[in-house]
């Protein structure tokens, strides 16, 4: 990255895209396949997983709830 870039507060960002299955520096694909922005590749790469977990607690606790 560039003294430029972070002089002006720009940071790459990482977008997941749920279509490929891979993890894009700056939003290129279509909104409706991406997942971000994330600071760090390694946050995107885990982004899906980390839904499915958010996914799978929400809905044991619904269950619990009734």
């Amino acid at each position: 990255m560039s003294d430029e870039s972070e002089q002006h507060g720009f940071h790459e960002q990482y977008w997941f895209n749920t279509q490929t299955r891979q993890v894009e520096v700056g939003r290129h694909s279509d909104w409706s396949h991406l997942m971000g922005p994330y600071p760090t590749r390694e946050d995107a790469q885990r982004a899906l997983e980390k839904a499915v977990r958010r996914t799978q607690d929400w809905d044991q606790e619904d269950e619990r709830s009734r």
